[in-house]
């Protein structure tokens, strides 16, 4: 909910090894080669529809919806921590 625009997503830093080796049954490159392996997901908003989830379908607008599962999600843990199901 933080991440205003795609310039602030945090990219991961994978292993070398998933390029080097890890998916074949020789190795890709040559030992000590310096390897750079950034990772990321995204997906244009114009595409998503609805993120689905155990507490409900949010759907645009995403804050507001967001917020609700989120509700939804502590009122659950609540009742269970209260012993009700």
């Amino acid at each position: 909910m933080d991440t205003k625009t795609g310039a602030d997503i945090k990219i991961e830093e994978r292993p070398a090894e998933e390029v080097t080796e890890m998916w074949y049954k020789e190795r890709m490159a040559p030992e000590g080669v310096k390897v750079y392996n950034p990772a990321f997901d995204v997906t244009d908003h114009e595409l998503i529809a609805g993120i689905v989830t155990e507490y409900g379908v949010a759907r645009a607008p995403y804050e507001t919806s967001l917020k609700e599962i989120f509700k939804k999600k502590e009122e659950d843990i609540r009742r269970k921590k209260n012993g009700r199901q």
